[in-house]
Order: C-alpha cells, then structure tokens, then sequence
C-alpha cells in the first residue's frame, strides 16, 4: 500500500513536517510494508520556508535585516533543494508579530526588510525567488523593498520621501536607474491568496489597514496616498496596476513587486504543490493523508488540504483529513474531495494540554485510522 502524506502545519503546535512524521509513526505501528512518502505542505503563508524546505532537503539562511520600524533583527529565508530558488515570507522581515501592539503605525512602517531578504537571495545566486504575501505591518506599496533594490522615490526637490505609508502623497519621481543589475534576470513568483486592488473600498488600506493600527482617519490618508502612487507606478511601468487583482496584498506590497519585480502571482497552494512535485508523488498513491490544525468551512477556500484533496481527486485517491480541531460546517468538505475527516483529541482538555500532545494525539488517532482500512481490507 503507497501512501502519500502531505499535511499543512498544527498552527502554534507541530511544523508540517513534525505532523507528517507524527502520522507515519502510527502507520507504520499497524504496518511495517507501507511506502509511504511524507510531502510537508503550506499554503504560502507562514510555516511555507519550512515546509518547502523540509520537503526538498533545502536550507534556511539566517540574515540580518531591518523590522517595520527599521531596527535591526535576524530574519530569515529558504534556498530549495536545487540549490537556485530561494523561499521567502514577508513577514518575516515585515510581519505585524515583529512590533508591540502600540507600535503599528503603517504611516511609517516599511516593507525595506523584505527588500534586504531579496537582495540577499540575490546575492547567493538564486535564479528564482518564491515570495509569500501575507501578515504584513506594513502598507508603503512595496516602496520600502524596492528601495532595498536600489529604487529611489523622489520630491518634487530631489530629496528621497520618508518610509512608510503616509510619505506617499510627496512622491514626485521613481527613479529605476540604480536597481540591482541582477534583478531582471531572476524570477519572481508570488504566492498570493487575496484578490484585493491597491484603492478603493476593497482596497489595501481600507480593508487590512486598521488591523495594521491605522484609525478610520489614517485609513483615509493612505488609501488616498496610495492612488496617488498607483497613478505614477502605471505611468512610469506601462502597466496596470492599481486594479489589478492582487495589487492590495501585504498594504500593497502586491503593488510593488507586479511594478519593479515583474512578478508572476498564484495562489499559494499552487505554488508549493508544484515545488514540491506533489502531483508526482499522488501519481502512484492508494491513500492520501492531509491536515490543519483546524478544519472547518474555510478550509475549502484555498488552504493546504484542500488543494491537497482537489489533486489527489484528480486521480480518485481516497483522502483522509486529520486535523486538531473539527470546526464549523467541516461536513461541506466531504462533497468536496475529502472523504473522510478526524480529530486527534481523544476526550475534553483545554487547549495548551492539546498543543503540547499533539505529536502523540497524532500517532494515536493515525494508529487507529490504519487499524480501521486494514479491518475492512482483509475481510
């Protein structure tokens, strides 16, 4: 029996990786003869450095860089089995969790750091760079990064305008002259789940900027500075950009990397099925195992093991959810892919108790899950 495990991470407990091999423990408990293949997967949010790089035998590089408010920290960044393309999440360098509750303030926050992880990938020789959308502090347009590329944003007086958000409205020139030579030659993939343009009331500012700190007030400034800077990208790069979908993604950092990255965007869980050859490894399968921490409803809208269960489908491979939580309306699922869905907790305990067994709740319940197929496979 070939087996295919391919999970998405127990947010804030297990890494994709830690819940593939949780899995294969109890498997292998009922039966030493399965082949089973681990694929740890993401959805290009966080835990995606980790799961493409587990699943490739790639490397994580550590880096110093510079946080929302341009203070020094050590980030991080993954190069991919191949040696060529290097993984990248934002937030990392640019995330909310990198400042206190009373620092966010994205009329000055910067996605600069962003820039440095790039420049850095750049510099080791990746050929392509996978970048990860999502969990910004940021809403500068993706200013900051291109200025860690060698871009410079411009007054009507020469002078470069201040980082973040709320310096928009100053921008006169986009200067590409001095942009990394190498640049062009690499290839950018974005992994981005949201649809959002750049303005307007679906826009970056409006609808990401007050969880970000902005009052209904500042939301107003940066959506305005915003357009402002949409208009002149267009200009300047001949392309549309403040509509296009995608372009409001991380305060607009979608806007950036379509204008100076001439980035590629997909949704996430494309991406990392198709760097970690997913579809190749589900080719052969009898059984496919996926999960999340908690699976409900929304796991139908683009997350892991949804993606996961579309491609094995695809084949007419059985899937089985696991997952630490089964949540509200999970039962839509089994007209979408999935055939069966179970949760690891075995009776009532509160939560922490839940997060520090889940490798062993994990081996538990895929022992009895095994046990189950073979009852009815030797009958």
């Amino acid at each position: 029996m070939n087996v295919v495990i391919a999970p998405d991470s127990f947010k804030g407990s297990l890494s994709a990786k830690e819940v593939a091999e949780a899995v294969e423990k109890g498997f292998l408990k009922v039966r030493k003869d399965l082949r089973i293949t681990k694929v740890p997967m993401a959805d290009g949010g966080e835990g995606t450095v980790e799961s493409l790089v587990d699943a490739t035998g790639g490397r994580i590089i550590h880096v110093r860089v510079k946080d929302p408010l341009l203070r020094e920290i050590e980030a991080f960044y993954g190069i991919l089995g191949d040696g060529e393309t290097a993984v990248i999440e934002m937030a990392a360098a640019s995330g909310l969790p990198l400042l206190l509750p009373e620092e966010r303030n994205p009329l000055v926050t910067t996605t600069y750091g962003t820039g440095e992880l790039i420049l850095s990938a750049i510099e080791m020789g990746c050929k392509s760079i996978i970048l990860g959308l999502g969990g910004s502090a940021t809403n500068d347009g993706g200013t900051g990064m291109a200025r860690a590329l060698g871009v410079k944003f411009l007054r009507a007086n020469g002078q470069e305008i201040d980082f973040g958000g709320g310096s928009l409205d100053q921008l006169k020139t986009i200067d590409c002259s001095s942009m990394h030579p190498r640049l062009n030659t690499v290839k950018f993939i974005v992994a981005c789940d949201v649809d959002n343009p750049l303005c307007g009331e679906h826009g970056a500012s409006n609808v990401f900027g007050p969880q970000k700190g902005a009052t209904m007030e500042m939301v107003e400034t940066l959506d305005q500075n915003l357009l402002h800077y949409g208009k002149l990208l267009e200009a300047y790069m001949e392309k549309e950009i403040v509509k296009y979908p995608g372009a409001g993604a991380a305060g607009g950092l979608g806007a950036g990397v379509l204008a100076f990255l001439n980035a590629e965007m997909k949704r996430g869980i494309e991406i990392v099925m198709e760097a970690t050859q997913l579809e190749e490894a589900l080719k052969d399968a009898d059984l496919v195992i996926t999960g999340e921490g908690m699976i409900d409803f929304q796991t139908a809208f683009g997350k892991t093991p949804q993606g996961v269960a579309s491609l094995a489908k695809k084949y007419q491979i059985p899937v089985i959810a696991v997952a630490g939580a089964i949540g509200r309306d999970a039962h839509t699922l089994l007209d979408k892919g999935f055939d069966s869905i179970f949760s690891i907790v075995d009776k009532p305990m509160p939560l922490q108790d839940a997060f520090e067994r889940a490798s062993q709740l994990l081996e538990d319940t895929a022992e009895r899950i095994m046990r189950t197929i073979y009852l009815f496979a030797n009958r």
